[in-house]
């Protein structure tokens, strides 16, 4: 194999935080394919079951359990020696956030400027991704997508603490981190990311997979809702094209980057939800409405331009493709959840041959 990703991250040290989470997981199994030595860091274990837990990831890492707001964290990064940073470390979900609005705010903004500080007096070259979300965005419900350069805000804790980290990570970057510094940063947003191995509460896939193993009905909080599904390892193939990119030029300090898929990809929750049931064996499919108590928004989308324009990077599946990919996971999951860590592995495999053929510009 030699395409890209290999040729960057090959032998590499890269620091995952937030790595025991569902996008983490991936992104650390990615990165294992391509050789890298991989230091995670992660609080604790978010969900169970956990894919992180499944997959025995622990034991092919350095698996270091820390608070992202640790003080000692720059004492950790300077041992560890990092060539590339990817910062997921986050309270991720919407509901929690109204549930807990101080560790949200603790975690995705405190914690985000802990990590940057530390980083100041850093002495040796490292790409540092920060990813953060596509909520960041003021939400006027528009048809198009929305730019780099619109507005940030938020209506809930979720959102607001990461538009907030947006303006944290744009003030260090201007303050401390010029072209010339040895740490080049930037930032990503990308939402609605669905994919196996995610167990979290009030997320679709998970809450239909939960409902339909114990033969329950799924509560559909907002079944009309509109989004544009993207499988998990879509943003994750643009996180590590911007840290290719930004490890070769600086021309792209302290930049953002939005990472979505296809307008094709644009269907609603329930178009969703009997999507994935077409693959499940011998249950049928039972929903009521649950409540939209913290008043989700009915759509959002990105302009994905930028990504396009710079990287050469586009989404590499379709609808369906995403669609199958997550149920076949789920599937081989339930057969034998000891082999989840091969099934992981093949679906990153399959995924970057499609893309070969497909001819986009990372895979080669």
């Amino acid at each position: 194999m030699s395409n890209l990703f290999y040729r960057t991250f090959n032998k590499k040290r890269v620091l995952v935080t937030g790595h025991t989470g569902f996008k983490g997981t991936w992104l650390i199994s990615w990165l294992k394919t391509l050789e890298a030595n991989v230091t995670g860091i992660s609080v604790d274990i978010p969900t169970s079951p956990s894919h992180f837990e499944k997959t025995n990831l622990s034991k092919e890492i350095n698996d270091l359990r820390m608070d992202i707001n640790n003080s000692n964290l720059k004492k950790k990064i300077d041992k560890i020696k990092p060539d590339f940073i990817f910062h997921l470390a986050a309270q991720s979900l919407v509901t929690k956030s109204h549930e807990d609005p101080l560790k949200t705010w603790s975690t995705n903004v405190l914690g985000t400027a802990n990590l940057l500080n530390s980083l100041i007096d850093y002495k040796k070259p490292c790409v540092a991704i920060f990813i953060t979300s596509d909520k960041c965005y003021d939400n006027k419900e528009w048809e198009w997508g929305y730019r780099e350069t619109d507005e940030l805000g938020g209506s809930d804790p979720y959102s607001g603490s990461k538009a907030s980290a947006e303006i944290l990570i744009n003030s260090f970057v201007k303050s401390f981190f010029p072209n010339n510094h040895t740490v080049r940063v930037a930032s990503v947003r990308a939402g609605n990311v669905i994919g196996g191995g995610d167990w979290s509460s009030n997320r679709i896939i998970p809450d239909v997979i939960r409902a339909w193993s114990t033969n329950k009905a799924v509560k559909i909080r907002n079944p009309n809702a509109t989004r544009p599904w993207q499988h998990v390892l879509e943003p994750l193939s643009g996180y590590l094209t911007l840290a290719a990119h930004m490890s070769k030029t600086k021309r792209i300090q302290g930049e953002s980057f939005n990472f979505g898929p296809n307008d094709n990809q644009i269907k609603t929750v329930s178009n969703v939800v009997h999507s994935i049931y077409k693959y499940l064996p011998k249950k049928s499919l039972k929903m009521k409405k649950g409540s939209n108590k913290n008043n989700e928004h009915h759509f959002l989308k990105l302009n994905c331009d930028k990504a396009l324009n710079t990287l050469n990077w586009t989404s590499t599946l379709t609808f369906d493709e995403t669609i199958e990919m997550t149920m076949e996971w789920y599937l081989a999951y339930y057969k034998n959840p000891k082999k989840i860590f091969n099934k992981t592995i093949s679906q990153i495999k399959n995924y970057e041959d499609l893309a070969k053929s497909r001819k986009l510009s990372w895979s080669r």
